[in-house]
């Protein structure tokens, strides 16, 4: 017959085996479960480049380095998964974004645009398979819009024809009248192409740096400039 002490020490053994394998369930229970990403954050959150004072083409090629940090479940953990996400400018003639998230400003335009990194989980929500589980996450890059003057371009039209002009960077663009002329200002120390497109014949440039064919070139403007364009 059991005395109280052996009676008392086989209970607790009893309870100590049950804890113990309870714990050794629970443990394969969890081992069971992937990792499951729920949320990227980019850092940094926002970046802005450029000033009001500075022409949008000085911009060209500031970088910086983005990084995507990945929260995840089973168990709660926070990762650097900037190399696994696939990277995506909405605005690539502002921003370009490499694989490995390296912004970089183009010079081209200015304004806000959102950069992205999405993770395709392969799992969704309780870890079931599905092909296409994607997480994704933002930042705004912003471009700050050159509002200062500077010199201006002139086109003077000449011939009994007619068309229209543009330009690159934008700033001027009308129809053309024999006598007439089209005025636009851009940033000091730009340079402008401007393009001809006649209804008829184009009968050619005066006055600029390059020219060729329908387009004409002014290089590092400092100064007023008038160019003459003649459509036939």
């Amino acid at each position: 017959m059991l005395t109280m002490e052996q009676f008392m020490n086989g209970k607790w053994l009893s309870i100590v085996i049950l804890v113990a394998a309870a714990s050794m369930l629970l443990g394969l229970n969890s081992c069971a479960h992937n990792q499951e990403l729920v949320s990227i954050a980019i850092q940094p959150g926002t970046e802005t480049v450029g000033a009001s004072n500075v022409p949008v083409i000085q911009d060209t090629g500031f970088q910086v380095q983005l990084r995507a940090l990945g929260t995840y479940i089973h168990p709660p953990v926070t990762k650097d998964i900037t190399s696994q996400a696939t990277w995506n400018s909405n605005t690539p003639q502002m921003f370009t974004v490499t694989p490995g998230g390296l912004l970089t400003a183009t010079g081209d335009s200015c304004g806000a645009t959102l950069v992205s990194a999405t993770v395709n989980t392969g799992n969704s929500s309780g870890g079931i398979s599905s092909s296409g589980a994607v997480v994704t996450g933002y930042m705004t890059a912003n471009v700050v819009c050159f509002s200062g003057t500077g010199p201006t371009v002139t086109v003077d039209f000449a011939g009994t024809g007619s068309g229209t002009i543009s330009s690159s960077p934008p700033g001027l663009g009308c129809s053309s009248t024999a006598g007439s002329s089209c005025t636009g200002s851009f940033p000091t120390g730009s340079s402008v192409t401007l393009t001809a497109d006649p209804n008829g014949t184009f009968g050619g440039w005066a006055g600029c740096t390059i020219n060729a064919g329908t387009t004409c070139t002014l290089q590092d403007l400092t100064n007023n400039v008038t160019v003459t364009a003649t459509f036939n």
